[in-house]
């Protein structure tokens, strides 16, 4: 599969593709033209005797300073090396990748003024496997993702370290030698063009959104096997009740609430009029005003990442009309802000999960299953342990949902006094993604379990097939067992999307 990179923008399948995926790139031709007709003009500028930041100046709080034709070379060069000062882990493969391919995005419009044989270069990297080692601070999200960025940068000049196909470390000039790659040696603008742009922060939003529409669907079917298992009814979740509050992300959240419900024995059983109770707990009975909040702030959030896709984001850029114009495009904000409310959403679906497992545990709620569905209370303890790895990760994602992009701390001498540090609210929420999928699966694990329980009593066709697919991998009510990897196989049922497959098997595609 290839992604052709043209003037326009890449679409978001496109980058989770290049980036996950390992799909080739492709320059287009018009790209390529482009590139063209705007290097022209940063060339025209070289012997200009007027300033032009970042052509003939220094960076930053250094941009007073003008540089003789005979150092810029060197300019670009030293710009590279020293911003590639990031510190602490290295950053996943699919994130480098990502951000590699949205800054040849940018490179692809011609706002740049690089020339074509950089963009060629960032696309035979991509292609070739090659991914620079980024480290995990370093970023302000303003200027771009400098420190980041600036590590793809030397790494395509040759300079640093890399992972090559195979994950195995190198040295870049060497794992660029082996792929037939020439390394890159920058010219007037180039240096400053290649680290100047939100595609780090960009890349993990996507990736972010990408993974949320999964696991929001996914959150529907483990909210229906516990409304169902726990006795609830689904009358709440009738779609002319639903309307009454129109909000898309509720509806579409009911829906698939009704669906993955219908046909269900358990919930025949209690719909007479001998059921005395009227209604639901809040963790049952709103689970599609919640579910549904998270929806459509995912899809706000999409919004901005699609906007930002369109952009191209440089300091200074190369207008259609041919100017040199410095601007504030490089600024986080836009991104920061819906990354830091998706970590909101993510707590508080994780939140609602935690509270609906927690009621099947405590025999005074969860309307005679055993307590905490052990096989026998008091010799066994069942799922009890299984919630407070729950309650932890839902801790810890409360503390994730802290906004990081209140925060600013001025940088490069007071010329750059206020950031947006959206790469760190793309971290953290990339965390958050990571613990509500473990939250999600410990409900898929707890409420198949009482499903198994309600027996001879069944559950509904489409919940009755999330939990015999995850009785492939692990096995149904007993004794204490080695609860451990039981988690970790519903943590990978739930990632990997089988349990969504499951489901939609028998309801077709869920909203």
């Amino acid at each position: 599969m290839s992604i052709v990179v043209n003037v326009g923008p890449l679409s978001a399948d496109d980058v989770v593709s290049v980036a996950r995926h390992g799909a080739q790139v492709v320059l287009a031709p018009e790209a390529v033209a482009e590139i063209e007709r705007s290097r022209a003009v940063i060339e025209a500028l070289a012997d200009d005797a007027q300033p032009h930041y970042g052509v003939s100046t220094g960076f930053g709080a250094l941009a007073t300073r003008h540089i003789p034709t005979e150092l810029r070379a060197q300019l670009q060069r030293s710009l590279i090396r020293s911003h590639a000062a990031g510190s602490g882990p290295e950053v996943e493969r699919e994130v480098v990748r990502a951000l590699m391919l949205l800054r040849l995005s940018t490179l692809a419009t011609g706002r740049t003024g690089v020339r074509p044989e950089v963009a060629r270069t960032y696309a035979a990297v991509l292609n070739a496997g090659i991914t620079p080692v980024v480290r995990e601070y370093g970023s302000l999200g303003c200027s771009g993702d400098l420190a980041p960025l600036a590590h793809c940068a030397l790494a395509v000049m040759g300079e640093g370290e890399v992972r090559d196909a195979d994950g195995e470390p190198r040295p870049a000039g060497e794992a660029l030698r082996a792929a037939g790659i020439t390394p890159v040696t920058l010219s007037e603008k180039e240096g400053l063009a290649l680290i100047n742009g939100t595609d780090g922060m960009l890349g993990m939003l996507l990736l972010a959104c990408h993974d949320l529409r999964l696991l929001l669907r996914t959150a529907d079917i483990a909210a229906a096997m516990s409304v169902e298992a726990l006795l609830g009814t689904d009358a709440v979740f009738a779609a002319d009740l639903q309307a009454l509050r129109p909000h898309p992300g509720q509806a579409d959240s009911a829906a698939n609430l009704r669906a993955l419900l219908a046909g269900s024995a358990i919930m025949a059983s209690h719909r007479g009029p001998e059921c005395t109770r009227v209604q639901d707990a809040y963790s049952l009975r709103c689970a599609p005003q919640v579910h549904g909040a998270a929806r459509d702030t995912l899809a706000h959030a999409e919004l901005v990442a699609s906007r930002e896709l369109a952009a191209a984001v440089d300091n200074p850029v190369v207008t259609p009309d041919g100017r040199v114009e410095s601007n504030g495009n490089f600024h986080g904000a836009p991104v920061a802000y819906v990354l830091d409310f998706l970590a909101v959403a993510v707590a508080d679906a994780a939140s609602i999960a935690e509270r609906r497992t927690d009621r099947f545990l405590d025999v005074s709620r969860n309307h005679g299953l055993n307590a905490f569905l052990a096989d026998d209370p008091g010799v066994d303890s069942g799922h009890m342990i299984a919630q407070y790895t729950q309650a932890a990760i839902v801790s810890e994602l409360k503390r994730l949902a802290v906004p990081a992009s209140v925060d600013s701390i001025p940088s490069s001498a007071m010329q750059e006094d206020h950031v947006s540090m959206g790469w760190a609210a793309a971290r953290k929420l990339r965390r958050a993604l990571d613990g509500l999928t473990r939250v999600v699966a410990v409900e898929v694990l707890t409420a198949a379990r009482a499903l198994d329980l309600r027996a001879p009593l069944e559950p509904a066709p489409a919940t009755a097939a999330v939990r015999d697919g995850l009785r492939r991998d692990v096995p149904g009510p007993g004794t204490d067992r080695y609860l451990a990897p039981e988690i970790e196989a519903a943590v990978g049922y739930v990632a990997s999307g089988r349990a969504l497959a499951a489901a939609q098997t028998v309801t077709g595609p869920l909203a």
